[in-house]
């Protein structure tokens, strides 16, 4: 897929910008299928007699999965024309999800770093995801690098150093 007209540009977001996302219900299927592919069985996510003994008293889904749910959800929370993902900083995993839960997430644009005479950017979130209660089951710092609308200037019209 390609980026399309809104998709923003990093000079098109400012810091402190905010926005959240739609909501997406975590199933079991989800759980399944994220065990399958990263082979963690871990019982506390696969079985329900084990979870009883545990303190959450039922299965809760992977906090790399939740991550991983809640990195989709941010793609269009604002839909940005992203090239890289740079770095995941201070990451907190604060309470559990369980079958069930939606989650959505909050992001705001703490920092931004002009690159290669504005064609790219660096921007640092701030991202909160959050259950149908509105707790912050997850959060952290996301680094990101952006297309710039310096970008969109063709070689043949940049000015020449002289």
């Amino acid at each position: 897929m390609a980026f399309t007209p809104m998709h923003l540009y990093f000079d098109d977001v400012h810091v402190d910008q905010e926005w959240e996302s739609l909501g997406r219900t975590v199933t079991e299927a989800d759980i399944v299928n994220f065990a399958g592919l990263s082979g963690d069985f871990n019982p506390i996510h696969m079985d329900h007699e084990f979870a009883k003994t545990t303190p959450f008293r039922q299965p809760i889904a992977h906090g790399l999965l939740v991550w991983t749910v809640s990195s989709g959800l941010a793609i269009n929370s604002p839909p940005m024309r992203t090239l890289a993902l740079l770095g995941i900083r201070d990451w907190d995993f604060k309470g559990p999800v369980f079958i069930g839960d939606t989650i959505r997430v909050r992001s705001k644009v703490l920092s931004k770093e002009s690159r290669a005479r504005g064609r790219r950017g660096v921007i640092t979130w701030g991202r909160e995801i959050l259950n149908q209660e509105g707790k912050v089951i997850q959060a952290g710092l996301t680094v990101t690098l952006v297309e710039g609308r310096g970008a969109m200037t063709s070689p043949s019209t940049e000015p020449k150093d002289t």
